[in-house]
């Protein structure tokens, strides 16, 4: 693996466990794909630090038992928001 590559990793788990951020905010942050954000997560991580790859995953899973409730406020606050536009 290049190094760049090992070193990108790295930075963005670092920035992950630092501050709890989606895939999408990280991705963003970085100038990055989300593919490549979720690639280097699930599949070079834990080729090359196995206790990152285990906190991050943690953090991973807590996004996606949340996201039922996230995207359920996206659609409330959405609505709410064309409810004022009307009145």
């Amino acid at each position: 693996m290049n190094r760049y590559i090992v070193k990108r990793v790295l930075e963005v788990a670092n920035h992950i466990l630092d501050t709890k951020e989606t895939i999408r905010e990280t991705a963003k942050k970085f100038n990055i794909s989300k593919s490549t954000v979720h690639k280097d997560l699930q599949e070079r991580l834990s080729q090359i630090d196995i206790n990152k790859y285990n906190m991050v995953k943690k953090i991973m899973n807590e996004h996606i038992e949340t996201r039922h409730i996230k995207g359920g406020e996206s659609t409330r606050q959405l609505f709410l928001r064309k409810r004022q536009v009307t009145l």
